[in-house]
């Protein structure tokens, strides 16, 4: 992909932290939380529904690399990791990368998950009954 930020890396804003054979690990160097980054395919996946199976097997292991790494240098409380797929959903780049957000006691949104937001009552679909849904929440598929 010619126009694809994260086929075509500048190193601007990122830097390559680890890489395995299918994956790198990208930290941002400014970023909003410290040890934020991403991990992302090497050949170019829009989302993450169109890896491959090697590419899923060495994202999990890059994943736990990581993990080590932010562990060591930044000692976070916690983690968010997730990945965006789609606009509707927050996809900004269409390179799939999986979110890695190490957090931590301190900050002022501590304990909001990234569950947090559509559990909130403003971002429910205007036509949508909650209240009156055929969901069986007690049953398993």
């Amino acid at each position: 992909m010619n126009d694809c930020e994260y086929c075509n890396l500048k190193f601007e804003e990122q830097r390559i932290v680890l890489e395995n054979e299918y994956c790198l690990y990208l930290q941002l160097l400014k970023p909003e939380i410290e040890g934020s980054g991403i991990i992302i395919p090497k050949a170019h996946r829009e989302t993450v529904f169109d890896l491959t199976e090697e590419e899923w097997r060495h994202t999990y292991l890059l994943l736990h690399e990581t993990k080590k790494v932010i562990d060591k240098e930044f000692g976070p409380d916690g983690y968010n990791v997730g990945w965006n797929s789609g606009t509707v959903a927050g996809q900004h780049i269409f390179h799939a990368h999986l979110h890695v957000i190490p957090r931590f006691a301190d900050e002022p949104f501590a304990g909001k998950g990234i569950r947090n937001w559509f559990k909130s009552k403003e971002n429910r679909r205007p036509n949508y009954d909650f209240e009156n849904s055929n969901i069986d929440s007690k049953s398993s598929p």
